[in-house]
């Protein structure tokens, strides 16, 4: 094995350039071969003969180098005529670097591929689709159906899967048992018992609040979380899929409700909270409610202690029922310039294996995709892990897909929204409002992609 360490504008300003963007992507067909002997995004590669040399790129290098290292000594111990090549990438560079090789050759076999950035390569040809490789294989059946789910629709819309999901990091509402214990209260397993929690355990003289709210960089996928899960609503597009239901009533009385509770049942502070302020308050302060991901629960757990909070899934609604946003699903691909595609979906095959998923998530925190993996021991000791597994593999949990193939999603629903939304916390912009001119950006950015796809 060997280990390298590389690591506001218009409407129709929108349109122009989502336009544009796409045009020149699907335009990339570079055929310029790299340094490892592979190529570029428009070149088809090779089946290969399953022996031999093929490169991976770890999309989080550095933090799961470690993790990946056993996996690939297991893989190569377990395949003696195949050598993999690890090339560790840090996770703020890796997009930019695909996008570099697909345009000027040197994609490697295999690569992380995750559901924010599966859009951006599957329209430029780069990814081989593998929905014929996964029924064939001992697989089939045993990944998480949600995840699948993610990974085909970020794909691109078409239906096509071109990553094999290995982890979610599922959205959890942490609280603290002592503070609920001492105010007699019920675990907040509702959004009823979740709004009463923020009311009695808030009394701002003493500094101590029910909940911290997400106003900073962030804030939009946790707000969509809350009112989907509020309003039992479980498509984030309406039957023709032209029209989100992001502005559908339901759901601007559920974000009326969660807006509501700022300053009433928060810190003031909450409005220009980034996840990693928001979690410090919660760590370090009385503050009963806490929504974010498993990334976090170790920093809980050295700062509180497992006896004093606990982390659960999201509340289910009145209905009953669970619902909540896709939460990026990170997964493996292989790249269509591959000149050896069958050692690379062997590796895929084995990475995503029980034994071996199991052994990456135990490291990253997350919840395996593999279905028995998420039954491991280890799980058993990590409660919200455990939990967060039981939700997306015992059907008691709807999830609607965000729409990540959209060129304009991250534009709109990070720089574009978070700053109205602390206008709607301020009171300065209503929810309808709010929610209506995102859904009228969105509306027109599925039209834009839908008339781009033919």
């Amino acid at each position: 094995m060997k280990i390298s360490n590389r690591s506001s504008r218009s409407t129709g300003g929108r349109r122009a350039s989502a336009a544009v963007a796409l045009g020149a992507v699907l335009a990339l067909t570079a055929t310029a071969c790299g340094d490892d002997g592979s190529g570029a995004g428009g070149d088809k590669g090779a089946e290969g003969s399953g022996k031999g040399k093929i490169v991976f790129w770890d999309n989080n290098g550095g933090i799961r180098t470690a993790v990946w290292k056993e996996i690939i000594a297991d893989f190569e111990k377990a395949n003696p005529d195949i050598d993999v090549e690890y090339v560790g990438i840090a996770a703020t560079e890796y997009q930019s670097k695909v996008d570099t090789a697909i345009q000027g050759g040197g994609l490697p076999d295999v690569g992380g591929v995750g559901a924010a950035m599966l859009a951006g390569f599957s329209a430029q040809k780069a990814l081989e689709p593998l929905d014929d490789r996964l029924a064939k294989s001992s697989l089939n059946g045993k990944l998480n159906k949600d995840m699948i789910e993610s990974l085909k629709a970020a794909g691109g819309g078409d239906g096509t899967l071109y990553s094999v999901p290995t982890s979610a990091n599922n959205g959890v509402l942490y609280y603290r048992t002592d503070l609920f214990d001492k105010a007699a209260l019920d675990a907040p397993t509702t959004w009823d018992k979740f709004y009463e929690a923020a009311e009695k355990l808030t009394n701002e003289d003493k500094n101590e609040f029910g909940y911290t709210i997400r106003g900073g960089s962030g804030s939009i996928a946790q707000a969509l979380d809350a009112m989907y899960g509020q309003s039992g609503i479980t498509s984030f597009w309406d039957a023709g899929k032209k029209k989100t239901t992001v502005n559908d009533p339901k759901n601007v009385d559920a974000l009326e409700k969660y807006a509501a509770l700022y300053k009433k049942a928060t810190p003031a502070a909450d409005v220009n909270n980034d996840f990693a302020k928001m979690t410090a308050q919660w760590d370090t302060g009385t503050i009963g409610m806490l929504n974010h991901n498993l990334g976090s629960y170790q920093d809980h757990v050295k700062a509180l202690g497992v006896e004093k909070f606990r982390g659960i899934p999201q509340p289910v609604g009145a209905s009953g029922k669970r619902v909540q946003v896709s939460n990026p699903v990170d997964g493996l691909g292989v790249f269509k310039s591959s000149k050896n595609k069958e050692a690379a979906w062997k590796f895929i095959e084995f990475a995503t294996s029980v034994e071996q998923n199991s052994k990456f998530n135990e490291s990253a925190g997350q919840v395996p995709s593999h279905t028995e993996a998420a039954k491991a021991a280890w799980i058993q000791k990590a409660e919200p892990t455990k939990l967060a597994a039981e939700a997306l593999n015992d059907g008691s949990t709807t999830i609607v897909q965000l729409p990540y193939y959209l060129p304009d999603w991250n534009t709109l629903s990070k720089s574009e929204s978070e700053p109205q939304f602390q206008k709607v916390l301020l009171g300065e912009l209503s929810a309808k409002d709010f929610l209506d001119s995102l859904a009228e950006k969105l509306n027109e950015a599925q039209a834009e992609w839908t008339e781009q796809m033919g």
